[in-house]
């Protein structure tokens, strides 16, 4: 009942719609009466009693009913798909609205397929309950009920007879709803996984071809559709139980037509023309009965899909806005104080403290795992510290508008991601209304515009899905680029210039000092070339700060910066004697 009702919500604002939809239903089931009924009054009227001139009105009268049941039905279908589509957009929208607004936790625990399971074969079951399901129950329904009453009104013993089936069927139906709901939830969720295989497998293509697994990809895959298959097999097992004895069920009128309807008839208890009449309608019981089981499937296909999307849809972000969160300019002084944070139960940092001030320069350097990436994460209020407080201009980012605090942070993050757009499009993300001489201006900062300017197409080049086609430093500094276009009062620059040449590496940097001036940057690195230049660097590791200074400072330290700077640079020309002396 609670998928009824929420699915009601996206397709009351067609009321009216449906009810006259409804209405038609009726009309053309009533409708659906008068062949059968007609029929019988031309086998006791026309032939046995001679009534030749009844013939040609009565024959008008059925191929009339006929035609304007058939425009009939062919409307109220066309009013439910168009219900359908509107609701379906109605709910895809709700869904693609409430995967904006979640959190990167969400991202880090749900698997992509799971998610375009929720977005593509769920939603569709859900549009084929509005578009079919729906007036299908309401039609089989209405022509049973006219069917039943018709028959009534001819001999209420001989409809009796026929109604035995009933409690039988009824038996079987429910028995088939409880079992089968649950091999439905098992598809949907084998489906699932299904799909995640599939989205990992294309996603990871290069890296599959560069190891030359395919097979072993082939195997995983074989692995994940022979348990789709095989859940298949079990909803098929469960209906296939109840399926043939519903149809059974349905078939047995026929053979109490001939025994009830044949005693009756011989006994005069009814007309010849009634027998036929009986006959006629026969499938007015019989194909009922027998809808009524796969319809009974298509409903718990709907529940066990509405049951997967409002587990979705009821997904809430642990990150939102407060109540009057503030919306104010910032200027970019940022402090963590006494920052711890984990991920479920394992520790990411701990007990951090340190400030930036506008126009600083702030170098974070550490092994792999030290929480560098986590660190500044935190700024952007992609996750929220579960000790301390992360403040911007002396306001906690908890109590800030998310929009206007991230609009004011500029991320170049470490997994660079481009679109399937052009080079201008994908600079332009953040300023999609920015001039085109000020995205040349970003791309030049990043050392971006020389190879851009001599693609064949320049800056409308079309790059592949996820920069596919261009190298890792190009997609680097385009990344980069569009971090730089967003004018941002903070800067945060994750491992940016990794995947390109020492020289590149020092160019960007040099340009990239004058673009510092008056914001509050973020460099993360592993090279000392990257951060030597920083009017602070930090040094993380396993979650803390155990080292932080200038680079001459760290230098003096002989700590862990001053082995990396070691295990970087060595003694080539006795730069390190020079830069510690």
């Amino acid at each position: 009942m609670e998928n009824v009702k929420w699915v009601w919500k996206y397709i009351r604002k067609y009321k009216l719609r449906m009810c006259i939809a409804l209405i038609f239903v009726l009309v053309a089931s009533a409708l659906s009466m008068v062949t059968p009924y007609v029929s019988g009054i031309i086998i006791d009227k026309v032939i046995k009693q001679s009534h030749h001139d009844m013939l040609l009105k009565l024959c008008m009268l059925m191929l009339a009913a006929t035609i304007i049941k058939s425009i009939i039905r062919f409307s109220y279908q066309i009013m439910f798909e168009t219900i359908s589509q509107g609701a379906y957009m109605k709910i895809r929208e709700s869904m693609y609205q409430k995967l904006q607004n979640m959190d990167f936790k969400f991202f880090d625990t749900t698997r992509t397929g799971d998610i375009m399971a929720r977005m593509t074969g769920d939603m569709d079951t859900v549009r084929h309950l509005i578009s079919w399901v729906i007036y299908m129950v309401f039609e089989n329904a209405a022509i049973f009920i006219f069917a039943v009453t018709l028959l009534f009104t001819i001999n209420w013993q001989f409809t009796l007879a026929m109604l035995l089936v009933v409690p039988f069927l009824a038996w079987a139906a429910i028995r088939l709803a409880g079992d089968v709901r649950p091999t439905f939830s098992a598809i949907r969720e084998q489906f699932s996984r299904l799909n995640s295989v599939v989205q990992e497998n294309i996603s990871g293509n290069r890296v599959i071809k560069a190891f030359a697994t395919e097979y072993i990809e082939i195997n995983k895959f074989d692995k994940e559709n022979e348990a789709y298959r095989q859940r298949n097999m079990d909803s098929a097992k469960v209906w296939s139980k109840y399926l043939p004895i519903i149809d059974a069920l349905a078939g047995t009128l026929s053979l109490i037509i001939l025994i009830v309807g044949g005693i009756l008839t011989i006994n005069n208890k009814i007309s010849i023309g009634e027998l036929v009449t009986f006959n006629s309608i026969v499938w007015a019981l019989g194909n009922p009965m027998r809808n009524f089981g796969w319809l009974i499937n298509d409903i718990q296909r709907f529940n066990a899909s509405a049951d997967k999307i409002r587990e979705y849809l009821n997904n809430e972000s642990a990150i939102s806005n407060i109540e009057k969160a503030a919306k104010k300019e910032i200027t970019g002084f940022v402090e963590f104080k006494n920052v711890s944070f984990g991920y479920d139960n394992d520790e990411v940092l701990k007990n951090v403290s340190l400030k930036a001030k506008p126009g600083e320069t702030v170098a974070i350097i550490g092994p792999t795992g030290s929480g560098k990436s986590t660190l500044v994460n935190l700024i952007c209020r992609f996750y929220d510290c579960s000790e301390g407080e992360v403040l911007i201009d002396n306001v906690n980012v908890k109590d800030m508008d998310l929009r206007t605090l991230r609009s004011k942070v500029s991320v170049a993050m470490q997994d660079v991601f481009l679109f399937s757009d052009t080079i201008e499009g994908n600079i332009a993300y953040g300023v999609p209304d920015a001039p085109y001489e000020s995205i040349k201006q970003a791309a030049g900062i990043a050392d971006a515009d020389d190879f851009i300017s001599s693609l064949p197409e320049g800056y409308d080049t079309i790059i592949g899905e996820r920069g596919v086609g261009l190298s890792g430093g190009q997609r680097q500094r385009i990344a980069l680029a569009r971090a730089i276009l967003k004018d941002p009062s903070i800067l945060i620059l994750d491992d940016t210039t990794s995947s390109v040449d020492m020289e590149t590496e020092f160019e960007i940097h040099r340009t990239l000092r004058s673009f510092y001036n008056n914001k509050t940057t973020f460099i993360i690195a592993h090279r000392i070339s990257s951060v030597k230049n920083a009017d602070k660097i930090i040094v993380l590791n396993g979650g803390q700060i155990i080292e932080q200074g200038t680079h001459k400072e760290l230098l003096n330290l002989k700590g862990y910066y001053y082995n990396v700077y070691q295990s970087q640079y060595g003694d080539f020309d006795g730069l390190d004697e020079k830069e510690v002396g």
